[in-house]
Parts: structure tokens; C-alpha cells; sequence
């Protein structure tokens, strides 16, 4: 029964990851929490799994996805190589600090984090676009920004990507396909730096690397690949403006769940 529920998590994460590039990790990361909570996995280590875990899928997700935006010919792979340089060094040093902060601490700033991305979605808030791109600096800089905070809330960097992207005047359809490449190094290097930050963990359950829960990343990551690429083909037909609201309500209820728990 566990096994279906990641699976269906899969399902959802994947079709919103091709969507809205945002790698489904807001999704995973509150679903996770409470099947390990309902496991009994400690709460030393319980937020901290289920952001890691969150990343790993990523990986998967993402790749699908981007798989698919690729074949439309709408990733500015450009960007993705400039950006990957501060996504890197971003996200090491993001799992780094996060290790050391609390699992309720963890949760109430995933909490507050939704709320924001829920109004941003809701009411279509975007930074006004300055229509120029930045040197490779200020792109690297931007990678770092968006790697160390993507660490922190389990997701591939969609909801801070999409809206640097938009602001530079990038194309909401190259936006969306360009932040799903550049969820692969964010999500690569957050798994591999949560297995160092939880190896030998004393809390940590069975069939564990460090942070990352195997069962999960297995199941989600199954169904994850195929919907993901179903989101993608989706993202070039359907009204996104009514799929945003209806996605933002579920985040308002997310992170109410996070600040209420």
C-alpha cells in the first residue's frame, strides 16, 4: 500500500513537473513528511529525508521532462550551462547548512515558502522584466541563489528559475523548458550532498543512503517519468492560467498544513 502511494505521488509530481518546470518537489516534500511520520521514522530526521528524497526523484523527473522539451526545441541550453556553475556550489553549500537546522524549524520555513509561491501563482505576480540578459556573472550568481534555496525546500528550482527567466524577457514556454534543465544539476547535487550530510545517521531507517529513502525514490520515480512527459505535452495545449490558480490553493493548503502542524 505504501509502495502505490509513492507511485501516485509520482503520477502528480511528474504531470506538474512537465507543466510548470517545477520538478513536483512542493508536492513530494509535504506527502513525504507525513508517510514518515505515519511510519514512525524519527523527527530528528524525518523533514530532512523528505526534502532529500524529494531531490533524488527529481533527477528522474526532470530528466523525463526535459527529454520532452527538448524535442520541441525550446531549452536555451546556453543558460542551463552558464547557471550550472552557481547551481552547483549553491546547492553543496544549501544541504551543508540545512543538516544543522531543526525538522520543525525546517518545516515551518517550507510552510512560509508555499504561501509565497501560492500568492505568486494566484495572482500571476512577476518581477518586471528588464528584456536584457545578465553577464555569465550575474548568471552564475543567479544559479547560486536558486540552488541554495531549492536545497532547502526539496524542489528543482522551477518557482525562483521561471521567474528569473521571465524577468530577462525569456519566452514563458523556453522559461518553463529551460528551468526543468536546470532542475538535473540542482536535483544530481542535492541527493548526492544529502547522503554525505546523513551518512550513518543513528535515526535513520532501513533501506537508507544518508537522508535518501530508496522505497520512495523507486516508486515515485517509476511513475514520475512517464507523467512527466505527459506534463510536457500538456504545458503546449492547455490554459496554464486556470491550472496556476487551482495549483496555488493547493499550495495555500500546504503551507497552512506546515505552520499549523
Amino acid at each position: 500500500m505504501l509502495f502505490l502511494l509513492f507511485l501516485l505521488v509520482g503520477a502528480v509530481a511528474g504531470v506538474l513537473a512537465g507543466l510548470f518546470g517545477i520538478g513536483g518537489g512542493l508536492i513530494i516534500v509535504p506527502v513525504l513528511v507525513v508517510t514518515f511520520a505515519a511510519q514512525g521514522v524519527s523527527e530528528s530526521v524525518l523533514t530532512h529525508m523528505a526534502v532529500a528524497t524529494s531531490l533524488a526523484t527529481i533527477v528522474l523527473t526532470s530528466a523525463s521532462s526535459v527529454r520532452e522539451h527538448h524535442r520541441h526545441g525550446a531549452i536555451d541550453w546556453s543558460l542551463v550551462g552558464v547557471m550550472t556553475v552557481g547551481i552547483l556550489a549553491g546547492t553543496a553549500l544549501g544541504v551543508t547548512v540545512i543538516a544543522g537546522v531543526p525538522g520543525h524549524v525546517l518545516q515551518s520555513i517550507i510552510g512560509v515558502f508555499a504561501l509565497l509561491v501560492a500568492a505568486k501563482m494566484y495572482f500571476g505576480i512577476e518581477p518586471p522584466g528588464s528584456g536584457q540578459r545578465p553577464g555569465n556573472a550575474g548568471l552564475v550568481g543567479a544559479g547560486g541563489v536558486i540552488g541554495f534555496a531549492s536545497s532547502w525546500f526539496g524542489i528543482g528550482g522551477g518557482t525562483l528559475t521561471v521567474p528569473y527567466l521571465t524577468w530577462m524577457k525569456v519566452p514563458m514556454r523556453h522559461a518553463v523548458a529551460t528551468s526543468a534543465a536546470c532542475g538535473i544539476p540542482i536535483a544530481l547535487t542535492g541527493a548526492i550532498s544529502n547522503v554525505v550530510a546523513g551518512w550513518n545517521h543513528a535515526d535513520l531507517p532501513a533501506w537508507s543512503s544518508g537522508f535518501l529513502y530508496w522505497p520512495a525514490i523507486v516508486g515515485i520515480g517509476i511513475a514520475s517519468m512517464p507523467c512527466a512527459r505527459i506534463g510536457a505535452r500538456l504545458a503546449h495545449r492547455l490554459d496554464q492560467a486556470l491550472l496556476k490558480k487551482l495549483f496555488a490553493l493547493l499550495l495555500l493548503l500546504v503551507g497552512l498544513n506546515f505552520l499549523l502542524l
